[in-house]
């Protein structure tokens, strides 16, 4: 199977490149996906797949059944670009000016979509069915807890997923993968400390909340260096600040305003970092006589992989890339990815594919001059197919 699986790729790889030029060269972003939606639509239909599409907008999802009952597995792609302006030399760059695909995503669908060409051809030697699920907005929203709504995940039930990311951090060739957390839960928070506006001659009249603010921020880097376990992997960055005129320098401002992100890998030291922040913000805003706003948005839950789905992948990855070229991760990552709603509803896996020529210099993903070589979406491809099959003949 291996074989067949290696020169199956082979014979779709050019179809599989182009897919991917164009998607790169007219991206669109986050549940705008309607050429995207519609390219892959046909590609499916042209399989001869059941295939639905406006899910959760713009999102598809086909069926591909085997010659012989058994389990399903889903297989996952996100579509989206970001609002990014590309500055490469590439032929096929973006013709939508401020719009790009800077994180790989084109690369995701394109594989996916080689993926089902491949197991199409494959499906005499299924003992059960495959999912293949196009999703909108990954960067932002994330479309695949909508998706999960409308009832992907039935009919037939899905009992396993697997997924994968283009991944700058690694180098091309190689995949790595992570039993447990894989990825944290990218929460934000808003904050707006409410005093008093004055003449900044006379600040005794007021309630500054300038340093009312600064306080607060001095004061959230003790929620990890001195409440938080040091062993306990936790996120808190201030990344925004705003306060006052920048055209009026003797005027105290009536609010000041704090944005910023936790990130976080399970449940618990979640809840506990969203209540400590707003134990802070009480305590000091109550002793300085001003009031504040706080809003706390949970994005996605942590990426925590199966245990036994990551085995499995590990070592069905290692048949078509060879075992040398799969490697346990050594720690976690602190960015987010909505994958992880999949995974909190069936055993799941998760995997980063290698792009990177030189792992010295990694590639950074959302830069205007994200690029790299279309050969890496065989591994993705690849691995795709092989998880797919072993899962299902297992």
């Amino acid at each position: 199977m291996v074989n067949k699986i290696n020169e199956l790729c082979e014979n779709y790889y050019d179809k599989i490149v182009e897919i991917r030029h164009q998607l790169h060269m007219y991206p669109e972003v986050g549940y705008e996906e309607f050429n995207t939606s519609q390219l892959v639509y046909n590609e499916l239909k042209n399989l001869n797949l059941e295939v639905k599409t406006n899910v959760a907008k713009t999102g598809v999802i086909a069926l591909l059944k085997g010659k012989y009952p058994g389990k399903t597995i889903l297989l996952r792609a996100d579509m989206d670009a970001l609002r990014v302006n590309e500055e490469t030399d590439l032929k096929f760059k973006s013709k939508i000016p401020g719009v790009m695909h800077a994180c790989g995503h084109d690369g995701h669908t394109a594989s996916l979509l080689g993926a089902a060409m491949i197991l199409s051809e494959l499906k005499d030697d299924l003992h059960g069915n495959i999912k293949f699920m196009f999703q909108p907005d990954e960067e932002i929203e994330g479309g695949a807890k909508p998706m999960i709504d409308e009832g992907i995940l039935e009919n037939p039930h899905v009992d396993a997923a697997f997924g994968g990311h283009l991944w700058g951090g690694v180098k091309e060739g190689m995949v790595g993968i992570k039993h447990g957390p894989m990825m944290a839960s990218p929460d934000i928070f808003n904050i707006k400390i409410i005093g008093k506006g004055g003449h900044g001659g006379v600040p005794q009249n007021s309630i500054d909340p300038i340093p009312i603010l600064s306080q607060v921020i001095n004061t959230f880097q003790t929620i990890v260096s001195r409440k938080n376990n040091p062993l306990n992997p936790l996120v808190l960055s201030c990344c925004h600040i705003k306060a006052g005129n920048t055209d009026c320098h003797n005027a105290i401002p009536t609010e000041a305003i704090l944005g910023g992100t936790v990130r976080t890998f399970d449940e618990k030291t979640r809840t506990w970092a969203e209540k400590t922040i707003e134990d802070i913000l009480k305590g000091i805003t109550t002793c300085q006589g001003a009031t504040y706003e706080y809003e706390y948005i949970r994005q996605f839950p942590p990426l925590v992989n199966d245990c036994h789905m990551t085995d499995l992948a590990m070592s069905s990855i290692k048949k078509v890339v060879g075992k040398e070229n799969v490697f346990e991760l050594s720690e976690p990552s602190m960015g987010g990815e909505d994958f992880a709603y999949l995974a909190k509803e069936v055993p799941a896996t998760f995997v980063f594919v290698g792009i990177s020529e030189d792992e010295n210099h990694p590639i950074l993903h959302h830069n205007s001059k994200f690029q790299w070589n279309d050969r890496n979406m065989k591994v993705l491809c690849k691995a795709l197919c092989q998880v797919s099959i072993d899962y299902l003949n297992s």
